[in-house]
């Protein structure tokens, strides 16, 4: 029997992947550029009219449209679908094919996407697009405008293009994300040595208009008392020793705040979850609520912790509004997880997911998500207008790293 697809036997099955294949692999690594070409082939291949190609994001939770065949292409990256809404959010929560021949919207689960023009078309099958290796990549759609049969074979037929397709996919989005992750290393290897010629140049400015010329007062200061003493001048001896004294304190708090700024030495007395709890309680009209897990990590993981969670919340004083803030240490088979978040006025548009380098224009937030990348992991920031921020970072821990133990470090 004729398949509706317009596929009469095997060899033409196997001919359709042979171009899928092809269609994948000869438009190099670009994951859209990749999704585009499979999209125009399967249409031509099975005389269907569109084709659309969701692939999971990152978070896992929604589906964003990665290629689709004209005029449908620019839509690209713009439609988004949360897991288990509309048509496509259900065949990627259940892994199972839809097959909808007429009155689309007669169906419970279908919603209408305009940009998409879904009411111009009568047809559809929605299939996974699965890879044993790594699961669910995204879900494959094609629509016929006219009024058409599909059977097992074009299902089976569309289930075996999403498998090929998931494995071009996400190997291309992984050739992407490590084209990236090299970029973000090579940009946080310069911007680290700018920042670290900087701290440079303002220590030993701070060093020499600060702890220098204090010292040198202080020797002054000192010179005049033993003069005094010398001639048996007592009471401006003990002025000049007064403020010697003085100036000791200050230099010594000046010296202090260079280290810290080379390396907190609260990580060192106290440990991360103790300076976790110092950061917190030197936020001024907030208060702080902590749950931080005693972690033995590395050096270099402790402090990148630390930093973040310091530029989180030095976010928070400028620029929250919050009266309360949460840090939250936890760990668990996957790696540690660092959570900063404030119940103050959020951002102006809505913002959920990981951070885009350039995002804030400078150092901040773009840097910080450059620096959880460098130890394996994440930084991920969700806003909403009134409903606060919350910064979460994590990263893997190493094998012989041991959590001590998981109880608040604070309240």
């Amino acid at each position: 029997m004729i398949s509706s697809l317009g596929l009469a036997d095997p060899e033409r099955e196997n001919a359709v992947l042979l171009a899928i294949i092809e269609a994948a692999t000869s438009t190099g690594p670009d994951p859209e550029a990749r999704a585009a070409a499979v999209a125009q082939v399967i249409t031509t291949a099975t005389a269907t009219d569109v084709c659309f190609v969701h692939v999971l994001d990152d978070s896992e939770r929604a589906l964003t449209l990665l290629g689709a065949t004209p005029p449908f292409d620019a839509e690209v990256g713009s439609v988004h679908l949360p897991l288990g809404r509309g048509v496509s959010g259900w065949v990627a929560s259940h892994l199972e094919p839809v097959v909808i021949v007429e009155d689309k919207e007669s169906d419970p689960r279908y919603i209408p996407i305009p940009s998409l023009r879904g009411r111009d078309y009568t047809s559809m099958v929605s299939v996974p697009m699965i890879s044993a290796p790594w699961g669910l990549t995204g879900v494959l759609n094609v629509h016929t405008r006219d009024r058409h049969e599909f059977d097992d074979r074009d299902v089976r037929l569309l289930l075996a293009i999403g498998r090929l397709l998931a494995g071009s996919v996400h190997q291309a989005r992984m050739h992407r994300r490590l084209a990236l992750r090299e970029r973000a290393h090579e940009r946080f290897a310069e911007r680290t040595v700018a920042a670290q010629e900087t701290e440079r140049r303002q220590l030993a400015r701070d060093i020499h208009d600060g702890i220098s010329q204090r010292l040198v007062s202080l020797s002054f200061h000192l010179d005049a008392a033993l003069t005094h003493l010398e001639r048996g001048d007592h009471e401006p001896a003990r002025t000049d020793i007064g403020t010697a004294c003085g100036l000791v304190d200050t230099t010594l708090g000046e010296a202090r705040a260079a280290i810290g700024a080379l390396r907190p030495p609260v990580i060192d007395d106290l440990g991360l979850a103790g300076a976790l709890a110092a950061l917190a309680s030197d936020l001024p009209g907030v208060a702080p609520s902590l749950h931080v897990a005693d972690v033995d990590l590395p050096d270099h993981l402790e402090i990148a912790l630390y930093r973040i969670a310091q530029e989180a919340l030095q976010n928070v004083i400028k620029h929250a509004d919050a009266t309360r803030v949460s840090i939250r240490l936890d760990t668990d088979p996957a790696g540690v997880r660092l959570e900063v978040t404030d119940d103050g006025v959020g951002t102006d548009a809505p913002r959920e997911g990981p951070v885009a380098t350039g995002d804030d224009g400078g150092f901040g937030l773009a840097s910080l998500r450059e620096r959880a990348e460098l130890l394996g992991g994440t930084l991920t920031v969700t806003s909403r207008p009134g409903e606060g921020t919350t910064v979460a970072a994590t990263a893997p821990i190493p094998d012989d790293a041991a959590v001590v133990g998981g109880a608040p470090a604070g309240t």
